[in-house]
């Protein structure tokens, strides 16, 4: 059985290509944790605020999956670093009317929540 040199760089150039575009895809996915403040125990299920967590919060661009711990009061975002910044998820989460970190709720959006849902 011959062994072919050309068979085998191309074997080892097609799998370094594809392996460093795994790694370069797995850098872009970061994780934060991000400080709220929720006025009540059941925002997560309320119908009007519960809602806009599931149905805005992916729309903020990049953002490609969250989670909400309501007792900690923490949003868990993993999102794509070259497509959004931290900064514009933040002003994103205060558009649906909820502190981001420093960043205070939008006063109009704060006010479109539910009443059990404002302080």
């Amino acid at each position: 059985m011959s062994k072919n040199p050309i068979l085998k760089t191309f074997v080892l150039a097609v799998s370094l290509f594809f392996f460093s575009n795994f790694v370069s895809a797995q850098k872009t996915t970061q994780k934060v944790v991000i400080k709220t403040f929720l006025h009540c125990d059941h925002c997560k299920e309320c119908e009007t605020c519960g809602q806009k967590f599931k149905t805005e919060m992916l729309k903020i661009k990049g953002v490609k999956m969250y989670e909400l711990d309501d007792k900690a009061m923490t949003f868990t975002i993993y999102y794509n670093s070259k497509k959004t910044t931290l900064q514009a998820i933040k002003d994103g989460i205060s558009k649906l009317g909820y502190d981001a970190d420093d960043v205070k709720a939008n006063p109009e959006a704060y006010e479109s929540l539910d009443g059990c849902c404002k302080a």
